[in-house]
């Protein structure tokens, strides 16, 4: 330890010092504050105040956080919005073609309206494609995969991988519904004075394919009968190959009151997340869960069903009767009396026949019959223009429905195990027999993305402590599915023969099919409703960028005479520092020159 000399004299000396010395550190700590306008350059330095600005510092980085998060995802929903509106654009423009050439009957615009789809088609696959940032924002949380396949492949498929496009399953649904007589899966007989129409015998064939007998009638009952006897529901029985595991699918289609077919995809589940809907129940046994699957159709009746292979899910058709539809020439009609027949297809669409008796008819007409000399000359004449009738509404207006349907089985596609596009199983002949209870592996999935059942979860912006926003999008959306659906309907048709003849009444058809593909129902979403969802979550963002900016203002506001200092305050201060520091120095240099000799004098 050193003890300090001490002399008489010395402790003014030694406080004239510290003062000068601390005056002299005030004056270097203004002229900081001065020259970087904070406060302190520590924590520490800020006393007491420093727990107000470390609180609001870190209150203002979040604001900061959400303001980028916000910032960002802006740039995505903007793109996502105009992929949107693109796509309703091209959906409309197909539409209104289709809706315009069916009422101006120009046969020279069919090949150009393929075309149109076919850009169309083209300009959607882009749409669909975009990206924000590098992200693919219709792909759900696959973000670095674009979603769709080239329109190219959607239509051919590729031939190299062995994989099927659109044209191969709208070819294999005609050639199904229409059946080896090409009248719709119809058995046709005629006796002396009686014609008979009968459904196909296999039950499943009658649910999935061809033409449903549904009413018939007769302007002169005396001369002509008409009857039609509908068909039945037949019993399905679902079973298992293997006991399905946890998250396993299983696709099932079920016949719709009008006559339509609707998809539904379940989900095996244990437990009580078994009763959810879109899922059914894992049973101890494979027979208990196929009969829990059942149960959760809630009575609805099967039309097909699919699976991967394991669980190998498959439904067994039995009992039901065919519809049957008879037409007896009592008398000879006279001329203009009409018999017409009522046929459902397998889209909820009809197609009424009317045949109307004539004095003569050509042997090729599909709607009018000759009265013959006789009612049994009269009944073969009548047999003949109805096998016409039937063989020429199924060659147009079965067709289209067939083009309808496949390109919506087409798009219900999913990468996810199991639900691949249903295929046609085939018997010796090569005509339908059902549809494949195995998923298929040698068809083109056109969406390669996520497959949330939430598409808008996919993606979520923080946009405040306790505030987020939805902003995801999948390109498998129903509403997207059936505008594809519909433009690809028609991009894959040709409605030109070899010999340049436009077939114009199948293109009316299928223009019909293709436009209300487009036109979503009631119960369906729309392109506006996901338009919708994009244009609450824009707005949302900007209420919420509203709010953290106006927060980060005022947080900032609180800082001032915490973090940061006035300038003008801190000037007049080092002024004042400068001029008692300057006297002192001027008093303290004059009181060290004096002694007792200057006194004495």
């Amino acid at each position: 330890m050193t003890i300090t000399a001490f002399a008489a004299g010395t402790y003014r000396f030694d406080r004239q010092s510290a003062s000068l010395v601390s005056m002299k550190n005030q004056l270097d700590g203004l002229a900081k504050q001065l020259s970087t306008g904070r406060t302190a350059e520590t924590y520490g330095g800020l006393g007491v105040a420093r727990t107000t600005s470390l609180s609001a510092h870190a209150a203002i980085s979040a604001q900061d956080g959400y303001l980028a998060a916000i910032g960002s995802a802006e740039t995505r929903v903007k793109l996502t919005s105009a992929s949107l509106t693109q796509l309703k654009a091209l959906s409309d423009s197909t539409r209104s073609n289709l809706t315009g050439i069916v009422a101006t009957r120009n046969e020279k615009l069919p090949s150009t309206t393929v075309q149109l789809a076919a850009n169309n088609l083209s300009a959607a696959v882009d749409a669909l494609n975009q990206q924000a940032a590098g992200v693919y924002v219709f792909s759900g949380r696959a973000t670095e995969t674009a979603p769709v396949v080239s329109d190219q492949a959607i239509l051919n498929g590729i031939p190299s991988e062995g994989l099927d496009g659109l044209r191969t399953l709208i070819a294999e649904q005609k050639k199904a519904d229409l059946g080896p007589a090409g009248n719709g899966r119809l058995t046709q007989s005629v006796g002396t004075q009686t014609i008979s129409l009968a459904e196909d015998p296999s039950a499943e064939v009658r649910v999935n394919f061809g033409f449903t007998l549904m009413a018939a009638s007769s302007s002169n009952s005396a001369a002509l009968g008409a009857n039609v006897v509908a068909g039945t529901k037949p019993d399905v029985a679902l079973s298992f190959a293997e006991q399905p595991a946890e998250g396993a699918q299983v696709r099932v289609v079920i016949q719709l009151a009008d006559g339509s077919q609707n998809t539904l995809d379940l989900t095996a589940r244990a437990g009580e997340a078994g009763n959810a809907a879109g899922a059914f129940s894992i049973g101890a046994t494979k027979e208990e869960t196929a009969a829990n699957l059942k149960r959760a159709l809630g009575g609805a009746d099967i039309a097909s069903v699919q699976s991967a292979s394991p669980p190998g899910v498959a439904a067994a058709f039995s009992n039901g009767r065919a519809g049957t539809a008879t037409v007896t020439v009592g008398s000879n009609p006279t001329v203009g009396d009409t018999i017409t027949l009522k046929l459902g297809m397998h889209d909820g669409t009809t197609k009424s026949i009317t045949l109307t008796a004539a004095a003569t008819a050509e042997a090729g007409s599909a709607t009018a019959f000759a009265i013959g000399a006789t009612p049994e000359e009269t009944t073969a004449n009548l047999s003949r223009s109805l096998q016409n009738a039937l063989t020429t509404a199924a060659n147009t207006e079965l067709s289209a429905s067939s083009a309808g349907r496949a390109s919506l089985n087409f798009f219900e596609g999913s990468p996810a195990a199991g639900l691949s596009p249903r295929r046609i199983v085939t018997d010796a002949t090569g005509y339908g027999t059902g549809y494949a209870e195995t998923a298929s592996a040698k068809t083109v999935i056109w969406y390669k993305g996520d497959t949330a059942s939430d598409p808008r979860a996919t993606a979520t912006v923080q946009a405040g402590t306790s505030r987020t926003v939805e902003i995801g999008a999948q390109a498998n959306e129903e509403a997207i599915r059936r505008t594809l659906a519909g433009i690809a309907a028609m991009a894959a048709e040709n409605f030109t023969t070899g010999t340049g003849t436009v077939d114009t009444a199948r293109f009316e058809a299928v223009s019909s099919r293709a436009a209300n593909l487009l036109t979503a129902g009631d119960s369906q979403q729309s392109l506006e409703q996901i338009g919708t969802d994009f244009g609450l979550a824009a707005s949302s963002m900007a209420n919420a960028k509203s709010v953290a900016n106006t927060t980060k203002a005022t947080l900032e506001d609180s800082l001032d005479g915490v973090d940061t200092v006035s300038t003008e305050e801190v000037a007049a201060k080092l002024l004042s520092l400068q001029t008692q520091l300057q006297a002192s120095y001027k008093v303290t240099s004059i009181l060290s020159e004096m002694s007792l000799v200057n006194y004495l004098r």
